[in-house]
């Protein structure tokens, strides 16, 4: 049974971190593009940062560039988003996302493509 496990969520002063973590069971994730949404509240779901296989690429959203940092441990089977200097404007629910096609890099924070997902974490960061 394929699932992925977020966790780490929580409530932050601006300015402060967080770790997130996802933990994948039932299949690993070194065959497979990962990557982080979020969804604010009234908002669409978007692309935090993405990793493709092959070239090992990462993509990041222009609003948490230097912010954030997504990475992963092999070994444990799990990724992780390092959020950093966060603000009011990071709150939401973040997922985790698996995607066996290997999105082109272009694609890698878009939601098409991406089969297996978290059941989100929350982030809420006060002012």
């Amino acid at each position: 049974d394929v699932q992925l496990q977020a966790s780490g969520g929580g409530l932050v002063q601006a300015g402060g971190s967080l770790r997130l973590s996802c933990a994948a069971s039932g299949f690993t994730f070194d065959d497979y593009a990962i990557a982080w949404f979020r969804q604010a509240p009234g908002k669409e779901r978007e692309g935090v940062s993405g990793l493709r296989r092959g070239d090992n690429r990462r993509a990041y959203a222009d609003s948490v560039k230097g912010r954030f940092t997504m990475s992963e441990d092999r070994a444990k089977n799990t990724i992780y988003l390092q959020m950093n200097a966060l603000k009011p404007d990071d709150t939401a629910v973040y997922y985790c996302a698996a995607s066996s096609g290997n999105p082109i890099y272009q694609n890698l924070l878009r939601r098409i493509g991406y089969t297996y997902w978290g059941q989100g974490t929350l982030v809420t960061v006060s002012s």
